[in-house]
């Protein structure tokens, strides 16, 4: 029988087992059944609670669903006699619900993020009808489609589906059973420091954890048994060079030199790493990202900006740069999902009122010459401008009559160009003159508007739909010193999220959780597992 033959008796042979399924389901659902045939479970019962058991790979509880209830009552009901219909009926009814609720889960998430951020405006995702995607699964004999259909679309979910088993793959692994020892002391500080070229004694620990997490290869450290030995006495060489990516993953300064903040994300165990991700991937469930065919995503932890094209064959990054958020304590930028539609070149800065009063006040109030040094001036509630700092003007501005904002120009704290974005909380996108805070690890250092690395990159991304509007043109208007309004053709989709975990290039980049964010939703989610996970009631 030729090969052709072969491939043709095969396509045919599948076809049949789907009609044959399909018309078991169909027979079923007239009946009123998905998963009794003959009064015990079929075949798609079992695959029901094999899915429910394997909701860990996406980061869910399995016992959110019953599912080891629902085990047992489809097992019993295959050795036991035929079920009555009450029993079938009963189970049934149950694996429907543990399904249902499992796909809208992968689809929306555990919890509305509004129980954890009351203020959020990220808006909750609609149109999948879980109960409809579970019977057309079934009719074509695949549970796993349903799945598919409901779980976001995106490269970084299924790329952090695989860090996650990655992960749990490390829990209980020897290299962290103990804790690497205390750092040595560094001459003339009081911060220990492990420095290239110094003896330490946890060498073959960090080695060892370094080889477990793949920042090191195992030719660089040769395993025997549960020790691991290094080729040098001192820290150096490949071993050094393993930190280095170590401390790029995780938002660290990659210099080599383990201190403080390097051996503290050296020391979380891969059980914590589990839950990060866990934490992750709830929130990629509720972020809109692929609504419009471009888009811009702040990544708060990561101090990232991230460009995208959305086509139908996937997502395809455009540029990346570095950002500046809002302070962890006082000034946090808000998560929000809303579109640009709007460019303002040499801006006005309008500072907040909070902003004038609590710090600008006082300390124009101490050095009278910061107004003019910094090209302030007052507006009034008719719009009449002064330019002449006054104790009077000021108590205006305590008192709401008068605000203060900065002329255009090179002082100006929005810098040359400002990205407006429509929101309650007056964040925008925005130039920095102060652009060496870019060069800092940890970057929370605004009132809560996000300062970019390179606003003139962004500028081209969302004017690419007004070709007139070149580099030279948009540098230009930047530099002018008069503020110029512009309205894009095309709005770019802006989304402000959370995520301390990315994957990028096949590397897993774990960040701090700064905000505390990934407390609260660790907290909400457990809660809200104590109530749903309750075993199934017997029938």
């Amino acid at each position: 029988m030729t090969r052709l033959r072969v491939k043709t008796l095969r396509r045919l042979f599948a076809a049949l087992a789907l009609c044959g399924a399909a018309a078991t389901v169909a027979a079923a659902a007239a009946d009123g059944m998905l998963w009794i045939e003959g009064a015990r479970p079929g075949a798609q019962a079992l695959q029901a609670v094999e899915r429910l058991a394997g909701a860990a790979s996406h980061g869910l509880d399995p016992q959110d669903y019953g599912t080891d209830a629902l085990r047992q009552r489809v097992t019993s009901a295959l050795q036991g006699p035929p079920l009555a219909p009450e029993a079938a009926a009963g189970l049934e009814q149950a694996l429907t619900a543990a399904m249902e609720r499992y796909l809208l889960h992968l689809y929306l998430g555990r919890i509305d993020p509004r129980q954890v951020y009351p203020k959020v405006s990220l808006p909750r995702q609609d149109g999948f009808d879980a109960a409809g995607a579970l019977r057309a699964a079934l009719a074509a004999g695949s549970l796993e489609q349903a799945e598919r259909q409901a779980v976001p679309r995106l490269p970084l979910y299924e790329n952090l589906r695989q860090a996650l088993a990655a992960q749990r793959a490390l829990v209980g692994h020897e290299a962290w059973r103990q804790a690497l020892p205390p750092l040595p002391p560094t001459p003339g500080s009081r911060t220990p420091k492990l420095e290239p070229g110094q003896p330490y004694a946890g060498l073959a620990q960090l080695a060892q954890r370094l080889v477990a997490l793949g920042d090191l290869t195992a030719s660089a450290a040769v395993v025997e048994g549960s020790a691991t030995t290094v080729a040098v006495p001192l820290y150096e060489g490949a071993l050094v060079d393993a930190v280095k990516r170590f401390q790029q993953r995780h938002g660290l300064k990659d210099d080599g030199a383990v201190g403080a903040a390097t051996l503290k994300q050296l020391q979380v165990a891969p059980a914590e790493r589990v839950r990060q991700i866990e934490l992750t991937l709830e929130r990629l469930r509720w972020t809109p990202l692929l609504h419009g065919p471009r888009m811009i995503v702040v990544n708060i932890p990561a101090f990232v900006l991230n460009s995208y094209e959305v086509h139908d064959d996937g997502v395809a990054m455009r540029q990346t740069m570095k950002v500046i958020v809002g302070k962890a304590v006082g000034t946090r930028t808000p998560l929000f999902d809303q579109d640009l539609s709007v460019i303002e070149f040499s801006p006005y800065w309008n500072v907040p009122a909070s902003i004038a009063r609590k710090e600008l006040v006082p300390r124009l109030r101490r050095d009278p010459a910061h107004f003019v040094r910094q090209g302030y001036e007052f507006v009034g509630a008719d719009g009449r401008v002064s330019t002449t700092l006054t104790p009077a003007l000021l108590d205006g501005v305590l008192a709401g009559r008068q605000r203060l904002r900065q002329r255009p120009g090179p002082r100006n704290a929005l810098g040359e160009i400002k990205f407006v974005l429509p929101n309650s909380d007056s964040i925008y996108l925005h130039h920095t003159p102060s652009t060496q805070l870019f060069e800092r690890d940890r970057r929370d250092f605004s009132h809560g508007c996000i300062r970019l690395e390179d606003p003139v990159a962004l500028a081209r991304f969302v004017l690419e739909g007004q070709p007139e509007w070149s580099e030279e043109r948009i540098r230009d208007a930047m530099a002018a010193g008069r503020s110029n309004t512009l309205r894009l053709t095309d709005p770019v989709r802006v989304v402000i999220t959370y995520g301390t975990v990315i994957v990028r290039d096949g590397r897993t980049y774990f960040y701090d959780d700064i905000y505390g964010h990934d407390r609260l939703l660790d907290a909400a989610l457990r809660r809200s597992s104590a109530v749903r996970s309750r075993p199934a009631s017997p029938s």
